[in-house]
């Protein structure tokens, strides 16, 4: 049988040839697709509030190209760090299944150095969604350096919803007119960084809807769309530390889908987006076009008459507009004597238990309500306070502390003192300290994490490796008795939460992936004084199925960096064959061999 194909190959060289590049590429022999990029980051300058700064952009863009991809596909990403100082690109949402040495954050992946470059494979396992890509190291992600990490459903499995006319994403985010080093500096002289000068949308200063707010010649975004369409809008918040109300004029905003999971389908005429959070609208193009329409993105939480200029503004523009957006903006949420109004906006979002999601079983067939917990941590912050004479902040007493050495490649080669599995199970007695102390997770059990937030503005907290089942928030202090209020039925799954000030908010993880995991404040000001810690997940069995081996190309720094060889650049597709392809160029050259013994 195979000498019979290779036989026929005489006939079709040109078969012969696309043949091979598959297998290169690694799209035959039963494994799914792969896609490719190459990315150069570099700083341009920009001016997107009007005062000329610098940005970090992706290929020349900001934000950054989109990452297109379907469930199961390989992504093989080169970058290229043509920034003045180290970086890491990571993937906030994508679970990285057995595969914490791609997170790209610094518990896990030595930073890549100025001028050189490093290549990021990983696979998105049973995943479907709406996420972002961000730099995670230096206070970067203020600078920019985002983009869109779409993850489509195989053709087999079924939307929830009708096929929309097309997808538009929307990036939002609280700016300042500083570059991201001034602003580490304020953080790192012990002071606050204040009020922000504007909102982004999509890396552009707001449309001039008020002459004395907005100044002139500012570029604003103009999203175009066609009457009678239902669209599905992707929003992500990449912003540094305010939370926004997102809003489009006279349009409803149907919730279909939050970070990798369907939602039950309501409608907003506006929704509080926080800190490093995704979502996905679709949006029904059904009003008149008597005029363009108002995209508003603008601050919460705060004296809005104070925090005015906090206000982004784009514009949605039907084919047949007969005119210019004019007139007030949409109204944010007036709420100021009602603290609930938010919160249960947030507890309305539910789990579609009957969709299905990346697997043809509906979602709601993991009925996480009935696993009994195995471990179970309240973890609480509390206000900046001095720590060796440095402003840091904490949880559970602790301020951590990014080692030399990752902590992954710590236990790769059995090193000694880089980290504790100490981390407290509850707020700890005493002034906080600097460490790096890490909660030791069991491999496939079951833990609760209830976030308590003792400080006076909305935190966001992001879990790497896991999307998380929010089960339970309310106001005060979490007690035993609060987990009589768990929702344990269809309490949403993601990767991102908010904890409103004085209060909590519980979620429930299935440990079920090997690795290092990251479990932060998204809030940039938080994250960079200290508010994270490490989830240590290791299978007790010697077994290569639970975790992949470590990559041929791993970077080292720390106590392993006499590890380190010279590097050698390459691209997505020459790094994939260096990288996985030892064995499979080997065996590629073994198959041509015998084909041209046969021919």
């Amino acid at each position: 049988m195979v000498v019979t194909v290779f036989r026929h190959l005489r006939v079709f060289p040109l078969l012969l040839a696309q043949l091979l590049l598959l297998l290169l590429a690694g799209v035959c022999l039963a494994e799914d697709p792969f896609a490719f990029y190459d990315w150069e980051v570099s700083y341009i300058t920009a001016s997107p509030l009007g005062v000329k700064q610098q940005v970090i952009a992706i290929n020349g863009q900001f934000p950054g190209p989109l990452v297109n991809v379907t469930t199961n596909n390989n992504v093989v990403i080169n970058v290229q760090n043509n920034l003045d100082e180290p970086l890491l690109m990571t993937w906030p949402g994508i679970q990285q299944r057995r595969n914490s040495w791609n997170d790209g954050v610094l518990g896990t992946n030595c930073p890549i150095p100025p001028s050189w470059n490093w290549t990021y494979q990983f696979q998105v396992k049973d995943q479907i969604g709406s996420f972002f890509y961000f730099p995670s190291t230096n206070f970067q992600r203020a600078a920019g350096g985002y983009g869109g990490f779409a993850i489509n459903n195989r053709v087999f499995i079924p939307l929830p919803f009708g096929t929309p006319e097309g997808d538009i994403d929307i990036f939002i985010a609280d700016w300042y007119n500083k570059n991201h080093t001034d602003l580490r500096k304020i953080l790192d002289d012990g002071k606050e960084l204040g009020m922000p000068d504007g909102v982004l949308i999509n890396g552009k200063g707001p449309y001039r809807y008020n002459d004395t707010l907005v100044p002139d010649g500012i570029d604003y975004e103009t999203v175009k769309v066609h009457p009678g369409k239902t669209y599905r809008v992707r929003v992500h918040h990449v912003g540094i530390s305010t939370s926004l109300n997102f809003r489009i004029q006279n349009h409803n905003l149907n919730l279909a889908e939050v970070e990798g999971s369907y939602t039950t389908q309501q409608n907003y005429t506006s929704l509080d987006i926080h800190v490093g959070q995704s979502y996905a609208f679709l949006v029904s193009m059904d009003q008149n076009a008597s005029s363009d329409y108002y995209i508003v993105a603008s601050a919460r939480f705060v004296n809005t008459t104070i925090w005015q200029r906090v206000t982004g503004v784009a514009i949605l523009q039907y084919s047949n507009s007969k005119g210019p957006a004019k007139g007030p903006l949409p109204s944010s949420p007036d709420d100021f004597y009602d603290k609930y109004f938010s919160m249960n906006q947030a507890r309305s979002i539910r789990w579609n238990v009957s969709a299905s999601g990346a697997r043809p079983n509906p979602q709601g067939s993991f009925r996480y309500g009935s696993i009994n917990v195995t471990q179970k941590y309240l973890v609480q912050n509390k206000p900046p306070s001095l720590i060796q004479g440095k402003l840091r902040t904490a949880l559970n007493g602790i301020s951590y502390v990014n080692p030399a050495t990752p902590l992954r490649l710590a236990d790769q080669y059995k090193l000694k003192g880089i980290y504790t599995l100490d981390f407290p199970t509850k707020p700890k007695d005493g002034p906080p300290v600097m460490a790096t102390s890490v909660i030791d997770g069991t491999f496939r059990g079951f833990m609760e994490i209830v976030l308590q937030n003792n400080v006076t503005s909305v935190q966001s907290y992001h879990l790497d490796g896991y999307a998380f089942f929010v089960v339970g928030m309310d106001y005060g202090e979490w007690t035993e008795n609060s987990r009589g209020t768990y929702n344990k039925w269809d309490g949403v799954a993601r990767s991102t939460i908010q904890v409103f000030p004085g209060a909590w908010t519980a979620i429930l993880i299935s440990l079920d992936n090997v690795g290092f995991w990251n479990l932060r404040s998204e809030n940039l000001d938080s994250w960079y004084r200290g508010q994270e810690v490490y989830i240590r997940v290791v299978n007790p069995e010697i077994t290569n199925k639970t975790e992949l081996p470590m990559p041929s190309n791993v970077l080292y720094c720390g106590a392993l960096a006499h590890l380190q060889k010279p590097q050698k650049h390459k691209s997505a597709a020459t790094a994939l064959i260096a990288g996985r392809g030892g064995a499979l160029l080997s065996s590629l050259l073994v198959i041509v061999s015998y084909i041209f013994l046969l021919v």
